[in-house]
């Protein structure tokens, strides 16, 4: 829980006021995009008469872009427009996409005539219906984009006490209670906005995420004088480029064995003032060869395409590292109702505040100080869990399909299989705690890692890992159906779940997480000991915690 050291804060602006209207924006938002998400794969094949697989690519191609466009969001608001204005963007563009989806519910001829989907003869939908839901799904993911992309860094930034200082505790607590919000709002949307949604119809189940996405961009702007507006690193992109330029004309320059301070190139008051030894073939951009010809007189470069600083080397550093440390191949596909989420979610939630409320302190206690499990380890065992939930899956499905076909209903794609739908819970739950473990570590490791000006790129880089999953997914999913049909066979994932092998492309999964797994570990070991971010000052008293 955030804690007292935050209520002393210097600056005017920002401070605990401002929290509960930066949650509120992002847990909105997130509650009208999930509120969609569940049921959108039956909205596509009964109201635009699309097969299973196209369908599923459809979502899967939406939920990359809508995890990849907060890391194109965190660099123009790092380096050109600024968290807030980002924010402001994103509430706009998102509200306009899910009124034009809604749209499609209501305006007559947007989407083909209806159909029994068991029989052949369906007419498919035409381009001049498919092009506003594609615009649709396109506005949302830019709108989300531009709010994930600022939202928690902003948030982080109103905690900053106007000497530069932040309590590391109070940070951790803060990213903890930020996802429990977030996942509460999400137990609304798979509950309520798809009981709406499969009871009272599209139009109303498609209007209320609609009503709910408008009171997020309105709580946001609600309290735009109180919030601290940091102003964008204008040389941010142009300075990780110059980084490359002048490692590449450098390239040929010897590294020294015993480098010193004098060496280097560096800011003044720069709190580094000699760069790391990882990734050493970018230390050539900062290194000064002649200090005459290399620096003007009050000393910055000559030439800025021939010499760095050590911050701008450290800062591109940072980013390579931290965006190679973990990449998802497993795919979210769920063939369940879009309820039933709310267990991982569920799981997700009394975990954070179990471990945050009851846990830390308890071993805190035993230890006499401070103590936390380390975020590798965390991370780590995130992968196993979610390695576990697939496998748990894959078990539960094979039975399933079992029954399905000794019942003799495999032909009757409809028909419900007398299996409790409660054998989902241990997936549900074990993919709540990778949750809970990977994701969050994720977040707490880029933003703590990389320097302060790459604050909202820190808080979206877990998107990026989940958006090239989806892309994966969907490339994993087309040449499974397409290898496994041929000869003539039905494949393992065809629309009749009865009649195909689901429960073998579970096991793929599972095989290929811990393919994941084992890739993270040789990552943790290329990394080396995290160190901290650069140019960050924390309490001194934070310094007293250690690893459980």
């Amino acid at each position: 829980m955030i804690t007292e050291p935050l209520l002393i804060n210097k600056n005017p602006k920002g401070g605990l006021r401002t929290l509960p209207f930066i949650i509120a924006n992002e847990a909105f938002e997130r509650m009208a995009t999930v509120g969609f998400t569940p049921n959108m794969i039956l909205y596509l094949c009964r109201e635009y008469n699309m097969e299973t697989t196209p369908a599923t690519n459809i979502i899967f191609i939406w939920t990359a872009a809508t995890n990849f466009l907060p890391i194109v969001g965190a660099l123009l608001a790092d380096s050109y427009v600024g968290r807030y204005r980002m924010i402001g963007f994103g509430c706009f563009t998102c509200l306009l996409g899910m009124v034009l989806l809604w749209s499609t519910t209501i305006l007559p001829g947007a989407k083909p005539p209806a159909c029994d989907q068991l029989r052949n003869g369906c007419e498919s939908a035409t381009w001049s219906q498919l092009m506003p839901l594609y615009f649709a799904f396109g506005l949302m993911s830019l709108g989300s984009g531009g709010i994930r992309s600022s939202s928690l860094a902003f948030g982080a930034e109103q905690l900053d006490k106007g000497d530069g200082t932040k309590s590391k505790g109070a940070l951790q607590s803060y990213f903890s209670w930020y996802y429990v919000f977030v996942s509460a709002s999400s137990i609304v949307a798979v509950t309520c906005i798809v009981y709406i949604q499969d009871n009272l119809g599209w139009k109303v189940g498609f209007g209320v995420p609609a009503v709910i996405m408008l009171l997020s961009a309105l709580t946001f702007f609600l309290a735009s004088p109180f919030y601290v507006k940091s102003k964008a690193n204008t040389s941010l992109l142009p300075g990780l480029a110059q980084v490359l330029v002048a490692s590449f004309k450098n390239r040929r320059t010897k590294l020294p064995t015993q480098a010193t301070e004098e060496m280097y190139h560096h800011g003044k008051g720069s709190m580094r003032l000699m760069p790391s030894e990882n990734l050493r073939f970018l230390n050539k951009a900062c290194m000064v060869k002649h200090p005459e010809q290399d620096l003007t007189p009050d000393g910055r470069a000559s030439n800025p395409s021939s010499l760095c600083t050590v911050e701008q080397v450290e800062e591109l550093k940072a980013l390579i590292k931290a965006s190679s440390m973990d990449r998802h191949v497993t795919p979210n596909f769920e063939i369940p109702s879009g309820s039933f989420t709310i267990f991982a979610i569920l799981t997700l939630t009394i975990w954070i505040g179990l471990y945050d409320r009851a846990l830390l302190p308890l071993a805190s206690k035993i230890k006499g100080k401070p103590c936390q499990l380390s975020l590798k380890l965390r991370m780590g065992i995130g992968l196993l869990f979610s390695t576990a939930s697939m496998t748990a899956w894959a078990i539960v499905e094979a039975a399933r399909r079992s029954i399905a076909i000794n019942e003799g209903i495999s032909d009757d794609l409809r028909a419900v299989v007398q299996m409790s739908a409660m054998w989902q819970l241990p997936y549900l739950v074990l993919s709540g705690l990778a949750m809970a473990f990977n994701m969050i570590g994720q977040t707490e490791f880029y933003y703590t890692e990389l320097p302060k000006s790459m604050s909202s790129i820190a808080s979206t880089l877990s998107g990026a890992g989940l958006s090239a999953a989806n892309l994966v997914a969907s490339l994993i999913m087309n040449a499974v159906d397409d290898i496994t049909k041929r000869g003539g066979k039905g494949g393992w994932i065809p629309s009749n779940i009865n009649k195909g092998h689901y429960d073998y492309y579970y096991w793929l999964l599972t095989a290929l997480s811990m393919a994941n797994f084992l890739y993270y570990l040789a990552c943790c070991k290329a990394y080396g000991p995290f160190k901290g971010r650069v140019g960050t000052a924390f309490d001194d008293k934070d310094g007293m915690e250690e690893e459980c």
